[in-house]
């Protein structure tokens, strides 16, 4: 921070050291944006006719979003108030921080995982404990479960992990849940979950009434291709989602959001079969790199992770030079969503040609 932008007036020093959030980077017309998660297909006409109808905006929305609320209490056999429509399930996670943690008390998550969890944390006042992830990407929740305290507050699994895509397993987060404190806050972020093909992977909605300290996050940013809408939603005990609901700031979850969710649901159909194809796509495309000699975790998301470490830099700018966008996070890798058809091929040809630049024995070139 230059001298000219140090502010005027004082303010907490930890929110002023924060990084902003970097929103993935927008590609130009002759390129392809693989750096935001998004859905590369553009909404059903009936979800854009949804939106098109809710007009009046002059008036406020139902705070409550209660007819998407109903609809998703039907769904997973839940009353309304078991379920919270927050704008997207960022905004959830961060109304359920502030609910429980504060100034002294720590939120324990892995890492790396979603970049917005270190921001949240410390906009509440508390502070972050992590986990490395395994050699595989994945959580290690016995890990976690040895770094809860009496000073925890909070516990994020992220499944499948954003931005690595390894998944949690069924067994292994039934198997923490049995460690963890029963008055312990535990948030399961199932973001992907929609892309999710291994029968093995924990679904959090399977486990609602079973765990009193358990809250699962959902969105329709991602599977339901409503990114530039803003709706998610939360699931769990009514009084956890009060406590998230008194943080929350009201009418975040406009008309037109609600009314696309809803819509997005009537066309769930045609909506999981673009899912699919995604899903097929993604799976393709990582067999087609660990042939070319990557080493690369088995994505459950809309993305694949690529492990390049010090490489990372001068990799994005490859990828970037051949008109394909995609999310750096060094030095650690690089997170390459699954857009459309048209830009494997140019994945592909990239990823060749970053394993013969890979150092003999880099831990992302494959032995052999």
């Amino acid at each position: 921070m230059s001298p000219s932008d140090q502010p005027s007036v004082r303010l907490r020093p930890e929110i002023v050291a924060l990084p902003a959030y970097r929103q993935g980077k927008a590609a130009d017309a002759s390129a392809f944006k693989l750096s935001s998660n998004e859905n590369p297909f553009d909404p059903l006409p009936g979800v854009v006719d949804a939106v098109n109808a809710v007009s009046a905006f002059n008036r406020y929305p139902d705070a409550s979003a209660l007819a998407l609320r109903e609809r998703l209490a039907t769904r997973y056999g839940l009353t309304t108030d078991e379920v919270h429509i927050g704008a997207g399930s960022v905004a959830l996670l961060a109304q359920l921080i502030l609910a429980a943690a504060g100034p002294g008390d720590e939120v324990l998550y892995s890492w790396r995982s979603f970049e917005a969890y270190p921001s949240l944390v410390t906009v509440s006042g508390a502070t972050s404990v992590t986990a490395p992830n395994r050699a595989d990407h994945g959580h290690d929740l016995p890990a976690m479960a040895a770094l809860i305290t009496p000073r925890t507050r909070v516990v994020i699994v992220c499944s499948p992990n954003n931005p690595t895509g390894v998944i949690v397993t069924a067994d292994e987060f039934e198997a923490f849940m049995d460690q963890v404190p029963a008055d312990l806050l535990v948030i399961l972020d199932e973001a992907y979950a929609e892309f999710v093909t291994d029968p093995a992977a924990v679904d959090g909605t399977t486990l609602l009434g079973r765990y009193p300290n358990l809250v699962v996050l959902r969105t329709f940013s991602k599977a339901y291709g409503l990114a530039g809408l803003r709706v998610g939603y939360g699931l769990g005990p009514v009084g956890i989602l009060d406590a998230a609901r008194a943080t929350a700031i009201p009418l975040s979850v406009t008309g037109q959001g609600s009314a696309a969710a809803l819509a997005s649901l009537d066309a769930e159909p045609e909506l999981l079969a673009r899912v699919g194809v995604i899903a097929e796509r993604r799976d393709g495309i990582r067999a087609a790199l660990v042939a070319a000699g990557l080493d690369i975790p088995r994505s459950q998301a809309n993305f694949v992770w690529l492990p390049l470490g010090e490489a990372t830099a001068a990799t994005t700018d490859t990828f970037t030079n051949a008109g394909l966008v995609v999310r750096p996070f060094h030095p650690e890798g690089i997170r390459v969503s699954i857009g459309e058809e048209e830009s494997v091929a140019t994945l592909l040809r990239i990823g060749a040609e970053i394993v013969q630049d890979l150092p003999t024995g880099h831990p992302a070139r494959r032995l052999g």
